[in-house]
């Protein structure tokens, strides 16, 4: 089967970008989408001619590395896959394919299709550390935790940091994504001693990387490779209404 492919060239962040269009690509239905591209950045090397940069690692879905926006979804067509889980099959003979990088502010192009997740990478570190010992895994029932709740904590923990709910959000915003991090140890017995000064840092420094605000669209749940679901953005509300209250009260 052939493909067009109309794909996004940018050389920088303050460079100017358009659509580069590689009409009739031969593919096979088989071939996943990041063997697509590599076959068509072999295709440019031959030529003389620059490869189209992208993010690649894992292609497992499970390092949240890869990401660009294919026919205006996050990751392509489908439910619950990433970019490299994403296979010509679920394109036709003839289909013209648009590829684009996340666009959002906080997501600055780095080339092409690669954008700088940095800023993800900062919330969680303005969350700091928690300060429960660690050392020899302890027994299994010395700390209970009900199931239904470490099933909830696992269910945030889920979260690769890929970028696909800012790229589907309207506001560019990352509250599923802080939300996520800020749950999986807000569920846990061994994050409470830091859990209000955790969420309150974590939401600062979301606003200071220049992510909009959350306004309810649920663009963002749709678009999760991990489904992760918007309860934890009203679980994260709650925690810093919480918060305020507390500093309120010092």
């Amino acid at each position: 089967m052939k493909v067009n492919l109309r794909i996004w060239r940018q050389k920088g962040p303050e460079s100017a970008g358009s659509f580069q269009d590689f009409p009739n690509v031969e593919v096979v239905p088989e071939m996943s989408f990041l063997e697509m591209l590599d076959e068509v950045n072999r295709a440019l090397e031959a030529k003389g001619q620059e490869a189209v940069t992208f993010d690649s690692d894992c292609r497992e879905g499970i390092c949240g590395s890869c990401g660009a926006v294919v026919n205006g979804d996050p990751h392509g067509p489908g439910k619950a896959n990433t970019l490299c889980q994403l296979h010509l099959r679920s394109f036709q003979d003839g289909d013209t394919i648009t590829i684009e990088p996340w666009r959002a502010k906080a997501f600055p192009v780095v080339r092409d299709l690669m954008v700088d997740r940095s800023a993800f990478d900062r919330i969680i570190q303005a969350g700091g550390y928690i300060t429960a010992r660690t050392g020899s895994a302890p027994d299994a029932n010395s700390v209970p935790i009900g199931k239904e709740r470490a099933d909830e904590a696992m269910e945030a923990a889920t979260c690769i940091g890929c970028g696909a709910c800012v790229a589907a959000c309207p506001n560019a915003s990352a509250m599923l994504f802080t939300s996520a991090k800020v749950s999986h140890l807000g569920l846990l017995p061994q994050g409470q001693p830091q859990r209000f000064d955790r969420v309150q840092k974590m939401v600062d420094q979301m606003d200071a990387e220049g992510f909009g605000g959350c306004t309810n669209h649920s663009e963002c749940e749709a678009a999760c490779p991990k489904e992760i679901g918007v309860k934890f953005i009203a679980r994260l509300n709650a925690d810093l209404i919480k918060a305020n209250l507390g500093n309120l009260r010092k």
